[in-house]
């Protein structure tokens, strides 16, 4: 059962919420405010599964952590409501026009604002490890020593609203419509969810299309520059462009391989997260990456 269990999550939970979120505004006609409560939905099953099928059991598991990521989730959706609520004015603003392709179905323009959206978030979250002011702003998200559902929302509010840019800016100038708009964002929430998901979900050959945990979990490796791959949000081809995939299936991740190597003592409270960006730093010679990770699989 658990085989079953860890073959079909992923897929289901994907397909399952944003499917329901797209039929509930395009074909139910109802309020984009319906999004909300899915996504406690969404929370709760990801919970649930975790607790039954755990990647690594230690990580269900507060690490003096959980006020601080509750924080930084409450603040985060927060910001992505708001800027629902001031779509129609970016809108009537920043659209170049009716470019748009609004005769498509409703799914068909969902999966091409996922696509954009994905492209955009993905480059400036490969920049964010290029360039030393946004990693100092992504970093907030690395010093994770636990990966769990709630990590995906785990960010410095400017960085998400860069990422937010990269990838919803160029809907905007497009024209995408508010509904559509709408179920994008949810669809963001549930890959973040499936992203950071402490679930020992097994992909098969879905992992080379979908950046879901199994490949998540080594961007979040603290052995230097090790990291500095699998940047795609939703799609894997992303990485494959770059150069950056990476997968090493037989590797057992752990919370050891986790963090900053370089910055051990990567403040954990929330006020000082959003500090620490702007302060000086000093960091110590990162650890040497494990034998299993040494032979990167990048196809």
């Amino acid at each position: 059962m658990k085989s079953l269990f860890a073959a079909l999550y992923g897929p289901v939970f994907w397909a399952g919420f944003i499917g329901a979120a797209a039929w509930l505004v395009a074909a139910g006609h109802f309020s984009l405010w319906v999004l909300p409560p899915l996504l406690l939905l969404a929370l709760l099953t990801s919970f649930l599964a975790e607790r039954y099928l755990p990647y690594d059991g230690a990580w269900n598991h507060a690490h003096g952590d959980g006020a601080r990521d509750t924080l930084h989730a409450l603040v985060n959706e927060t910001l992505y409501l708001l800027g629902l609520a001031i779509f129609p004015l970016l809108a009537g603003h920043l659209a170049l026009g009716a470019y748009w392709p609004g005769q498509l179905p409703f799914w068909a323009q969902l999966l091409l604002a996922i696509v954009i959206a994905d492209f955009g978030i993905t480059l400036v979250h490969y920049l964010s490890h290029r360039y030393y002011f946004l990693w100092k702003l992504h970093a907030v998200h690395h010093s994770v020593r636990r990966l769990y559902g709630f990590n995906g929302w785990m960010k410095h509010p400017l960085h998400l609203l860069l990422e937010a840019a990269g990838g919803m800016l160029p809907l905007l100038l497009l024209g995408i419509p508010e509904s559509v708009m709408g179920v994008l964002a949810f669809a963001v929430a549930i890959q973040l969810l499936l992203q950071h998901a402490n679930v020992d979900m097994r992909m098969g050959p879905l992992r080379h299309v979908f950046a879901w945990a199994p490949l998540h979990r080594f961007h979040h490796m603290k052995y230097g520059t090790a990291g500095d791959v699998n940047f795609g949000l939703f799609f894997t081809c992303w990485d494959r462009l770059l150069g950056t995939r990476f997968d090493a299936p037989d590797y057992r991740m752990t919370g050891a391989d986790l963090g900053i190597g370089s910055r051990p003592d990567y403040p954990v409270a929330y006020a000082a997260q959003l500090i620490e960006p702007f302060r000086a730093e000093e960091g110590v010679r990162a650890p040497e990456l494990p034998p299993g990770l040494r032979a990167p699989i990048n196809r």
